[in-house]
């Protein structure tokens, strides 16, 4: 399948997707405002700038897209279909981008907490109680 639109269009289409404060991290931010949790945001001084810091916990939270970070199984994880071997290369980079800077963490004694873009479309009641649980069941707080 050949890409329909000019160079230049599909630059400016790329240039409007957003890398912080998305629609699913805005979302999962209220849910955890909700349930009291305070945290900091994309605090640069942690490797990867995790989307959502909760220090008290010890834990970073990354709110990630299923097509850019390959969520397994997912529709949304899709390949296109024109310059297939550049995609296949960004989307590789990404991934061993993504687990080098959760092994860093973890290796620092931080927890790291994955959310998906599509369950959070799907059930961000049901995240969100999970992550208060694994949070305020490893504190005696």
């Amino acid at each position: 399948m050949v890409d329909t639109l000019t160079k230049k269009k599909r630059s400016w289409n790329m240039s409007r997707i957003k890398g912080k404060n998305t629609k699913p991290e805005l979302l999962l931010r209220s849910l955890l405002h909700r349930q009291k949790f305070r945290f900091r945001l994309h605090d640069r001084r942690l490797p990867g700038k995790p989307d959502i810091v909760l220090s008290r916990y010890r834990t970073a939270i990354f709110v990630n897209g299923c097509f850019w970070h390959r969520h397994e199984n997912c529709k949304y994880a899709y390949t296109p279909k024109s310059r297939r071997k550049f995609w296949l290369k960004k989307f590789d980079e990404t991934v061993q981008r993504d687990q080098r800077k959760h092994k860093t963490l973890t290796d620092t004694g931080w927890k790291v907490i994955v959310v998906w873009e599509c369950e959070l479309k799907r059930k961000s009641d049901e995240i969100a109680a999970g992550i208060s649980l694994r949070l305020r069941g490893s504190t005696n707080n």
